[in-house]
């Protein structure tokens, strides 16, 4: 097995601890900038940053579906870490000022891949759609902490 990974950035016209507020708010914000591909989505546990436990279902292809069970941690200031209890999926989310009034948000995914052709694909095709979805995230969080 492979590791797969995806990586998308933004920079959102907003102070950094604006921008990462709002990405641990999963009692609130957060479900506001789920795209379509985001379903059945439950706060279990917390509901703000560290010590949050949240429930989502992710369709990222017509016939992938991940059930993904995440625990948030903070593991150092602007980093917010979503291990998913189902799988081997690990997103990680960092804000960093970028400017006056400005801030970077980068988000990374990582998971075992599968082996074989199958694998070869997902590692060529997954990061792509994996990217496009979180691009569609980035634009909502930027629409939401740009007010």
């Amino acid at each position: 097995m492979a590791q797969v990974e995806a990586t998308t950035e933004r920079v959102v016209a907003a102070d950094a601890e604006k921008v990462f507020d709002a990405l641990a708010d999963y009692s609130g914000t957060r479900a506001k900038l789920l795209p379509e591909h985001f379903s059945e989505y439950e706060v279990r546990e917390g509901g703000d940053g560290e010590g949050t436990l949240v429930h989502w279902k992710l369709q990222a292809t017509s016939k992938r579906v991940r059930d993904c069970l995440l625990e948030v941690s903070e593991p150092t200031d602007g980093e917010l870490v979503e291990k998913d209890r189902n799988s081997s999926m690990v997103t990680t989310w960092r804000v960093t000022p970028a400017g006056e009034g400005r801030s970077r948000v980068v988000v990374s995914t990582v998971w075992n891949g599968a082996g074989g052709i199958g694998g070869f694909f997902e590692k060529t095709f997954a990061p792509k759609g994996l990217g496009r979805i979180y691009d569609a995230v980035l634009a909502k969080l930027a629409t939401e902490v740009e007010k």
